[in-house]
């Protein structure tokens, strides 16, 4: 099973100290995150997008590529690219750009998105939300297959045997798809691209009823057998030791407080940290064995956790990724060879 992190570059406030940093200081935070999981023996590290001022991750193909510049073997991916509103053209040019900086180590992950503010700031309709989507992701499958392209649709001026370049380092470009719906995971099957389901929230059981329907629709749309691959993203923390997982409390609070419009309820917590809960945190064998447990129910071969939640004093920040690679990911890849 592969491991990894992921970012979204988020700025919020400390809630115990009440101190926060910059968008420069998150800047070069993330570009030591990368640095450190690439030198520790991580697997991925996925950047997010977002276009609001709480954020620096509007970006994410340019601070890919400078993660990339930093790193030498860690896999870099989107996490995830809202192609709806973006072209897909200047998607794939970035993109490709990146890999040729990471000698081919780039990946992206095509979602809708669960934030809409980036679609009148890029003069899109939301009413299309869904028809935009379906349409961007046709197209970049083909600029991500051939060197010229003809192509027309509703949502973008057409081209006419147009050459795409720069061509990535590898073949083509590791697409996935992000979604947390049966119509969203079986629509991912159609297409045959793998699926990224974001276990945020809820219980564990619906998630694996995800990964269920999307295998079946795979072998529908007569796939390979057994070739749709599913990973999983989701919230982690590792707590460090003479901590306790209520020392997380009033981060992972302060997190999702827009979520629950307040702070979030004890309860809530509690039940996200059951063994049907979403969240991984706990010491490194409690989060071992979360991990295991989510990978049997939705047999995903990857996971991929947000560490850097909620406003956490950075040094924490890098000492959980150290553990985590060097305490959590050994157990899970033993338990996990095939």
């Amino acid at each position: 099973m592969e491991l990894g992190i992921y970012t979204f570059g988020d700025l919020t406030k400390d809630p115990v100290t009440g101190r926060s940093v910059s968008p420069q200081v998150r800047m070069d935070q993330m570009m030591e995150m990368a640095r450190l999981a690439d030198q520790a023996g991580l697997d991925v590290m996925g950047v997010g997008e977002h276009h609001g001022a709480g954020f620096v991750d509007s970006a994410p193909a340019a601070m890919i590529a400078a993660m990339a510049a930093v790193t030498k073997r860690l896999r870099l991916t989107s996490a995830s690219t809202s192609i709806g509103t973006a072209d897909p053209v200047r998607v794939f040019q970035d993109y490709a750009t990146a890999d040729l900086i990471a000698h081919g180590r780039i990946e992206l992950v095509l979602g809708r998105g669960a934030f809409t503010e980036n679609f009148p700031l890029f003069g899109n309709d939301l009413g299309d939300y869904d028809a935009v989507f379906s349409e961007k992701v046709q197209l970049l499958l083909k600029l991500n297959s051939r060197d010229r392209v003809t192509w027309s649709g509703r949502f973008r001026p057409a081209l006419r045997d147009a050459e795409i370049a720069p061509r990535p380092a590898q073949a083509s470009l590791p697409l996935w798809i992000g979604a947390g719906s049966p119509a969203s995971v079986a629509r991912a099957a159609a297409w045959g691209l793998p699926l990224t389901i974001p276990v945020l929230g809820g219980l564990l059981d619906r998630y694996g009823e995800l990964a269920a329907r999307f295998r079946e629709a795979w072998d529908q749309a007569g796939h390979a057998a057994g070739q749709g691959r599913v990973a999983h993203f989701g919230h982690l923390h590792l707590t460090a030791p003479g901590r306790s997982l209520d020392d997380f409390f009033p981060y992972y609070s302060s997190y999702l407080a827009p979520l629950f419009r307040g702070p979030m309820p004890r309860e809530a917590y509690g039940q996200m940290l059951s063994p049907q809960g979403s969240l991984v945190a706990g010491d490194p064998g409690q989060v071992v064995d979360k991990i295991l447990v989510q990978q049997r129910v939705l047999g995903s071969s990857r996971f991929v956790g947000q560490i850097d939640i909620g406003g956490q004093p950075f040094g924490a920040v890098l000492a959980a990724i150290e553990r985590f690679a060097s305490e959590v990911a050994p157990a899970v890849r033993k338990a996990t060879r095939p």
